[in-house]
């Protein structure tokens, strides 16, 4: 806590939610002397790359410091996401997501749609296990599985994109009428 950079401790930084620290990282290299920009040049644009990640997904309101264990599963499943953006992004790669837009506005969704895209444009595979219509209505390939949870699914029910889905009767594809193109 004696340790400051541009006035503040780790605890002040902690304390930031990602759109904060976002933001306090970007004006660091104008608060740094040219020594210490030149040591922390390389950390600065990884620091730029992993948190502008956190925010991609949609977490800019999350704290640094907040404990994992007050997160929700969406949360923490768009933290493992950013991390694996941060690492790899070309191509050859699995991604399954499990109700990723789950307690997110629809500015927060666009973005995980957007960053979903780019890991399946780079080349990966991205499977995502979701209700919202928003991922249904952009998704290149659609699973239906039921027709109903637990002893009563796990059966195809439909595999094809949206037009097809409307097609045909399904529990999803009911809902599906109100997709737009």
């Amino acid at each position: 806590l004696n340790f400051k950079i541009a006035g503040l401790d780790i605890a002040q930084v902690a304390a930031m939610d990602v759109s904060e620290l976002y933001d306090w990282v970007l004006e660091l290299p104008s608060k740094l002397s040219e020594r210490q920009l030149m040591i922390a040049n390389d950390i600065l644009k990884d620091l730029v790359d992993r948190i502008g990640f956190l925010k991609e997904v949609g977490l800019g309101y999350v704290k640094l410091g907040q404990p994992a264990n007050t997160l929700s599963g969406g949360e923490a499943q768009r933290i493992k996401l950013s991390l694996e953006l941060s690492k790899r992004q070309n191509g050859k790669s699995l991604y399954i997501l499990d109700e990723p837009s789950t307690g997110l506005h629809w500015d927060d969704i666009e973005k995980l749609l957007n960053l979903l895209f780019r890991l399946r444009d780079a080349g990966n595979t991205v499977i995502v296990i979701e209700h919202h219509p928003d991922f249904i209505r952009l998704a290149d390939n659609l699973i239906e599985l039921g027709p109903t949870g637990g002893e009563g699914g796990g059966n195809l029910l439909y595999s094809g994109d949206v037009a097809g889905l409307r097609k045909i009767k399904t529990p999803t594809s009911v809902y599906a009428i109100d997709f737009g193109a």
